[in-house]
Parts: structure tokens; C-alpha cells; sequence
């Protein structure tokens, strides 16, 4: 990435949640393979969605109960101040990962044959010459039974949430950037799902590239990963409680996937994503836990986010 960031050559990319695998190449070299990716250009015109039939069969009550107790546990001891607890959650589904592809209203879309669909409304990086800029989201909110986003901006855990968020990758570009700045705080999108759309919470953190880092979009990524909006604060210690407690693989969930057009580097986190597991569905999703979350609530979110964008 670093060579081809310097020369200006174009490629497309997705890379997992712990960096160790990823794929990278030309969107020739994709589409000889099947790969097909949809890089922030959400189609606003109304898709003929077929008939569908989608059930989930998320994990326990109970189960996840013990898990967010162990997160809370690890808060109070002061090992963190947030953590991404995600979980898979078997579904049915009568559609295709391409047909989901094919349908879904998204900016970051990507299409792997036989392994998974992703359609994400995060955005992880954008590089432009000589700024980098970052879209942290956090806070989710149904629309239904709230026709404004106010509840979402001003709840108290939503708003603890956010601001470590912003805290954190504002740290976070800084090894690679100076000066930085919070450019929008709190900005709300409306995201589609089948079952009723989504308030969601982001805000923009830009920075001056160091010179040492201009043109070098490898290691611009590898200080960066992974994802502060899909681990938690402080980085480190965070990663090590969600290895301990999720006790699953989250693979390519929570890595990133992009597109350098040989000027502008656009960047996505792989958030709503569904894998093909033999011939088993799965979908994995999740939520910042912070010392104000509630049980019940953080259950019902993690649910709320098992959904297709249609």
C-alpha cells in the first residue's frame, strides 16, 4: 500500500479485524474473482426488493447477561472505559449474500463469493493529499417512537459513549497527524432497515499528515487498526478483555475495507456483516459498553443491528 500510495496507483482492498489477513488488488483483478465492492456511493433510488424471508436466533438473554457482567467488572476495576462487546447471531435468510449485495442502500458495500456480505454506514479513514480524516460512530437509536434524534444526543450513556470514542481516535490519528481537530461533533444519519430505521451518532476528527507519513497509506492504516469505533479505550487492555470474553472469531467483521483512486484513499468499517459459514448464516454485531450501560438495553441493541439495509 505504501508503494503504490507513493506511485499513485489505484486498488481496492479489505483487510480483518486483527490485521493478520486481508486481500489487495486492482478492481480488475476483484471482478475476475467474483469481488465485488461499492465504495460511499449509497444509491438513494428505491431498488426493486424481492420478497424475502429473514429470522435471527440471537444469543440468550442470559448468555450475553453473563458476558456484559464481565465487561462492567473489567470497567470497574478501571481496565477500560469502553469496550465493543460483539457476538454472531445465527439467521435465516431467502435471499443470496449477493442478492443482499445487489439490494442493499449503503456507502461501503463489498461482496466476497462465498465467505461474506458487508454493508456498512462507517466510515474508518479518508486521506486527501496531505489530511486525514476519521468518522468515528457511536450511538444507536430506533426511529420508531422517535421522531428526532434529541433522545440519542442527549442520553447520558450515549453521550459518555461518543465522547471516549472521540477521545480515542483523536489519540489515535495524532501518531500519525498534527494538528487535529474535531471538525463536527455529534452528527446524525438515518440508516435503513428492514425492520424500521436507525438514529446513528458520528462525528469528524481530521489532521495534517506528518510528513513521514504522506503518501504511505500502509502505515497510516497499520498505527490506526484496529478500528478504535469497534474496540474500545484504552486500546490495548480493551482488545485483550474483548479476546477474553466474546469467545468467538470475528474474522473479517470489524476490519476495514477501501479504495485508493490514485489521489484519495476512502475507507470503511466492516460493521453489518453477514458470513457464509457452511450452510450456516451468521451475523455479527454488537455495542460500546460503558459503566452507565444497562443490561437489557445493550441486549436489544445488539438485536436492533441484525437487520438488512433495505
Amino acid at each position: 500500500m505504501d508503494e503504490k500510495g507513493i506511485r499513485g496507483e489505484a486498488f481496492v482492498f479489505f483487510i480483518d479485524y486483527k490485521a493478520h489477513r486481508g486481500w489487495i488488488g486492482t478492481s480488475e483483478d476483484a471482478a475476475l474473482l467474483g469481488i465485488q465492492f461499492s465504495i460511499a456511493e449509497t444509491d438513494e433510488k428505491k431498488n426493486i426488493i424481492p420478497t424475502f424471508h429473514f429470522e435471527k436466533f440471537p444469543i440468550s438473554a442470559s448468555t450475553y447477561g453473563e458476558k456484559f457482567r464481565a465487561v462492567k467488572a473489567a470497567l470497574k476495576r478501571g481496565d477500560s472505559f469502553l469496550v465493543n462487546l460483539t457476538q454472531p447471531t445465527p439467521i435465516k435468510c431467502s435471499l443470496s449474500l449477493q442478492q443482499i449485495f445487489e439490494s442493499a442502500q449503503a456507502k461501503y458495500k463489498l461482496y466476497v463469493p462465498e465467505q461474506f456480505v458487508v454493508f456498512s454506514p462507517e466510515t474508518f479513514i479518508k486521506v486527501k493529499e496531505t489530511t486525514i480524516s476519521s468518522f468515528p460512530m457511536k450511538g444507536t437509536l430506533p426511529v420508531k417512537n422517535n421522531p428526532t434524534p434529541a433522545p440519542l444526543q442527549s442520553n447520558a450513556k450515549e453521550q459518555a459513549e461518543h465522547a471516549t470514542i472521540v477521545d480515542l481516535i483523536r489519540n489515535d490519528v495524532s501518531q500519525v497527524a498534527f494538528p487535529i481537530q474535531v471538525e463536527k461533533y455529534k452528527y446524525i444519519d438515518q440508516i435503513k432497515s428492514h425492520e424500521g430505521d436507525l438514529w446513528q451518532m458520528s462525528s469528524q476528527i481530521s489532521g495534517e499528515l506528518l510528513p513521514e507519513y504522506q503518501g504511505k497509506l500502509g502505515s497510516i492504516l497499520h498505527k490506526l487498526l484496529p478500528a478504535g469505533s469497534i474496540s474500545g479505550a484504552p486500546k490495548a487492555s480493551t482488545l485483550r478483555i474483548i479476546e477474553d470474553i466474546e469467545e468467538y472469531d470475528r474474522g473479517f467483521y470489524t476490519g476495514i475495507m477501501g479504495q485508493f483512486d490514485g489521489k484519495e484513499l476512502n475507507t470503511g468499517v466492516m460493521i453489518r456483516f453477514i458470513e457464509q459459514q457452511d450452510e450456516q448464516l451468521i451475523f455479527k454485531s454488537g455495542g460500546g459498553i460503558t459503566i452507565f450501560s444497562e443490561e437489557e438495553m445493550e441486549y436489544q441493541e445488539l438485536i436492533q443491528k441484525v437487520y438488512l439495509p433495505f
